[in-house]
């Protein structure tokens, strides 16, 4: 592994790219304008990229946000959300009665689909897209709830698997930290979202509709979601090391080697090269 001044170093080896979007195209606040123009740059020379997200929420308004926030309809090509993975899961229940666990901004997420929503106490299937409200509560606001759904048996099929991002300069929680407590508890959840095969299933998928080969390059901030994902699925990937992880390799425009490759090493990870944040080439 080595450290690289921008994604124009490695580019040539590839000819399709696979991105997180949290914590390197934006930290929840603001668009990174490197970081866009980076991808651009690539579909210019090289070839397709597909922006990967556990966002819980189907790309459409996925597409809309990174649009508000300043990222560029002609940055990517195409967008895979653990949302859009997760519907398929839930379609496959056809009328299913289900307890909903987030945000009332997530209900859009089940529009077209047959299910039935009720109380903890009368469903079938639970569904977690997230906190209530992610700036005040913790997992542990959510620990009685989920013993009396685990009690009852019921399977949680969470949209999001992260457990925190970055929103600006706070960590908020995420469905992912519900859906561990929940098996904490001794429950059963279903995550499609990174790292999990689901999503990299359909992120490859696209992929291949926009014409890339074999040759793709994962680029991702997260080492239990971006990171493990690509190497448990196969990919090479580029490590930012300026997102979530920051404060874990020294100043963030100049992270410690060393303290990289003995992160990776201990959680039994690799990547190609890494960077502080994602460019094309260093100014």
């Amino acid at each position: 592994m080595r450290r690289v001044r921008g994604l124009g170093e490695l580019a040539d080896g590839y000819d399709g790219l696979l991105c997180d979007v949290w914590g390197v195209m934006h930290n929840g606040v603001k668009a990174f304008p490197a970081a866009a123009d980076a991808l651009l740059k690539f579909r210019e020379r090289r070839g397709p990229v597909v922006l990967i997200t556990n966002a819980p929420r189907p790309y459409g308004a996925i597409a809309g946000q990174l649009r508000a926030l300043g990222v560029p309809d002609d940055a990517y090509d195409a967008l895979v959300t653990s949302g859009d993975v997760t519907r398929a899961v839930i379609a496959e229940r056809p009328g299913v009665r289900l307890f909903h666990i987030g945000p009332d901004r997530d209900l859009p997420f089940y529009d077209g689909l047959d299910v039935k929503f009720v109380s903890a106490e009368e469903a079938d299937l639970i569904s977690c897209t997230g906190l209530l409200d992610d700036a005040t509560e913790t997992p542990e606001h959510y620990r009685r709830l989920l013993e009396r759904l685990c009690a009852r048996g019921l399977t949680m099929v969470c949209a999001n698997p992260d457990l925190v991002v970055e929103r600006g300069d706070i960590l908020v929680y995420c469905a992912g930290a519900l859906a561990r407590l929940y098996g904490e508890l001794g429950g059963r959840a279903i995550l499609v979202g990174k790292p999990h095969a689901p999503i990299y299933e359909a992120a490859r998928k696209k992929l291949a509709g926009l014409g890339a080969g074999a040759h793709i390059l994962a680029v991702g901030d997260g080492l239990p979601t971006d990171i493990r994902g690509a190497v448990d699925n196969g990919l090479p990937v580029l490590f930012v090391t300026g997102g979530i992880h920051a404060a874990d390799f020294g100043p963030t425009d100049d992270p410690d080697g060393e303290r990289v490759a003995a992160r990776l090493h201990a959680e039994g990870l690799a990547a190609v090269a890494y960077l502080p944040a994602l460019v094309w080439e260093a100014a």
